[in-house]
């Protein structure tokens, strides 16, 4: 967690609210590589979500959803969806406040995102699906997992915030510092443990990330960024991953030690029941984008598996 308190003070010293014009915030990328799938659009609860929906004709071999991580967005498992595809129907989308969804001012937390994803597929008549993701996203999926056993089959989670114990005065002064200069002073800090150092694309990656962060830049995108930052320090996976019931399938690159988080993924595995670590050699934390054909390879083999081969 010393790196999260590193990241707080240093947003406590750079705080401050910038001026100018707020410009014109697209429903789709712009600045900024798109994904190759059809953009639809959805609406829950009063807010217009993207997303895509790949392999629908797969629906009767079930239907993965794949969450992505704080911030991020569809494009993120771009590089997933291709292998997925072949034997599910893949589901991906954009949370409100995050991507090219709507990002409205409001209170942001884990169980908005919970909700949403669920209205999400009652919206498109999903009644059950896998699911899948990184950092926030795997913590979702746990989460999700817990919340609803019988809804939720197999779980797929990676690197997932909240890996931790609870921090409450830590959340308590992430909330207290919101602003847009305050999200780009620790993004700025924060991004330096997203890829390994010597990862070949991690300038290009860091690049477009930032861009599309200037893209879509409002105050609910702010909103989003801290509020959904202090929940994860509020509320940790420990309690819940021993009444976990379904396969878990957990994944960890073994160069991803911010917030210490190959202990904190070691201590999941020994409190989830039903579990089994892959760790992935020489990757960082943003798996899907280091060694996306690995990840696919290693999820098409936990979706596909006979149920009497699982943990």
């Amino acid at each position: 967690m010393r790196s999260l308190v590193l990241l707080l003070v240093f947003c406590l010293a750079a705080c401050g609210a910038p001026g100018g014009a707020e410009p014109e915030i697209p429903s789709r990328p712009r600045a900024v590589r798109a994904t190759s799938f059809e953009q639809r659009d959805v609406e829950v609860d009063g807010l217009r979500l993207r997303y895509i929906d790949v392999g629908p004709e797969r629906r009767d071999r079930g239907t993965l959803v794949l969450i992505p991580g704080h911030t991020s967005r569809i494009e993120e498992y771009d590089g997933l969806v291709p292998a997925l595809s072949r034997s599910h129907r893949v589901l991906v989308l954009d949370f409100p406040g995050s991507g090219y969804s709507d990002k409205p001012r409001r209170e942001y937390g884990l169980r908005l995102y919970e909700d949403t994803l669920v209205g999400f597929l009652d919206a498109l008549g999903v009644e059950r699906a896998h699911l899948a993701g990184g950092s926030l996203g795997g913590n979702l999926v746990l989460r999700l997992g817990h919340r609803y056993p019988e809804r939720f089959e197999r779980l797929a989670p990676w690197a997932p915030g909240s890996a931790w114990e609870a921090r409450p005065l830590l959340a308590r002064a992430m909330r207290a510092v919101t602003s847009r200069a305050g999200f780009e002073a620790i993004v700025r800090v924060q991004s330096r443990f997203w890829y390994r150092d010597d990862f070949p694309g991690r300038d290009a990656a860091l690049d477009e990330t930032f861009r599309y962060y200037g893209e879509v830049m409002e105050p609910g995108f702010v909103d989003m960024y801290f509020g959904m930052a202090a929940d994860q320090l509020e509320r940790s996976l420990f309690p819940l991953a021993p009444e976990i019931r379904q396969p878990v399938w957990l994944g960890w690159g073994d160069r991803d030690h911010g917030a210490d988080m190959g202990v904190g993924v070691a201590e999941l595995h020994g409190l989830l029941p039903r579990s089994e670590l892959r760790i992935f050699p020489n990757a960082g934390h943003a798996l899907a984008t280091e060694i996306p054909d690995l990840l696919a390879e290693a999820l098409v083999d936990f979706l596909t598996r006979p149920a009497s081969q699982l943990p």
